[in-house]
């Protein structure tokens, strides 16, 4: 059953909303999250050789042979699991305009968004577990 107009209208005004709040989550919902066909392959070819490469370890008493296949095993579901890394593009932030618009300095990676920083972010922590700790007496 199609939308109405109505709906339609009202959908492509909450997704311009979206865009125009939070560019970043916009652009994770739009990407596709298919992933290859290979990886899941890979990855379940490392989980079968790992697993049995831990039944000889066990059969035979050879320890380290069992731990690698294990180790293997984990790595192959880990692979199938694990996002795929993005190919680096233009850093920033594209506008409304379509424009790449440059990080802001000082808002590199390692630190929390939002007001403070770090320090800002301990802060909070501190009091809160303060709180907690009274509440508990």
């Amino acid at each position: 059953m199609p939308l109405s107009e109505y709906e339609q209208r009202v959908l492509e005004q909450m997704e311009r909303a979206l865009t125009s709040d939070d560019p970043r989550l916009a652009n994770t919902l739009q990407s596709s999250g298919r992933r290859s066909v290979l990886r899941y392959v890979l990855a379940g070819v490392g989980v079968v050789v790992g697993l049995l490469l831990l039944v000889v370890g066990v059969a035979s008493s050879l320890t380290w042979v069992g731990v690698v296949g294990f180790v293997l095993m984990f790595a192959g579901v880990v692979f199938a699991v694990a996002a795929p890394r993005r190919k680096s593009g233009p850093a920033g932030v594209v506008d409304a305009e379509g424009k790449v618009v440059p990080p802001k300095p000082g808002k590199g990676k390692g630190k929390p968004s939002g007001k403070g920083g770090w320090s800002g972010f301990l802060t909070r922590l501190e009091e809160r577990w303060d709180r907690r700790r009274d509440q508990g007496r």
